[in-house]
């Protein structure tokens, strides 16, 4: 039912989460170079690459994948608020584990974020819109019952 403005929450937010999937979050400034921070691995421009960012990829294709299953989930309302509130809480354990890791390698470089690394912000917001949506759905549903 995509004609409910939560579900269309939820799809803006799954879109969001693949687009943070493939873009980079980040610039690090070095003093022979730059670098990109993705969600899957760091690039220098010296041609080296780590793959110690995976965990941020992971959390978020979690995530996303969850966002995207709980558009369909629109005839069990409970599964689906429960579900929302799991995406939103991952969300910031991504992060906190990005906050961590950039303090890590930030010792001895510059980082810049780009405005990717704001989209699982905006995610969390739509999806505790979504959240409200549903609640309000749900005791309108039990209103409902009450008075038959």
């Amino acid at each position: 039912m995509i004609q409910r403005i939560q579900s269309v929450y939820m799809l803006v937010a799954t879109m969001l989460g693949v687009l943070c999937l493939c873009m980079p979050v980040g610039r690090l400034t070095m003093t022979d170079g730059l670098g990109t921070l993705t969600n899957l691995k760091l690039t220098l421009t010296t041609g080296e690459s780590s793959n110690s960012p995976w965990a941020l990829f992971a959390i978020l294709l979690f995530s996303t994948v969850l966002n995207g299953i709980t558009i369909f989930a629109y005839r069990n309302r409970i599964w689906q608020m429960r579900t929302l509130v799991v995406a939103i809480l991952f969300l910031i354990g991504y992060y906190a584990f990005f906050a961590f890791y950039v303090w890590v390698i930030a010792n001895s470089l510059s980082f810049r974020p780009t405005l990717t690394s704001s989209f699982p912000l905006i995610i969390i917001v739509l999806d505790y819109l979504a959240f409200r949506r549903v609640l309000k759905d749900e005791m309108l549903v039990r209103s409902l019952d009450r008075l038959r």
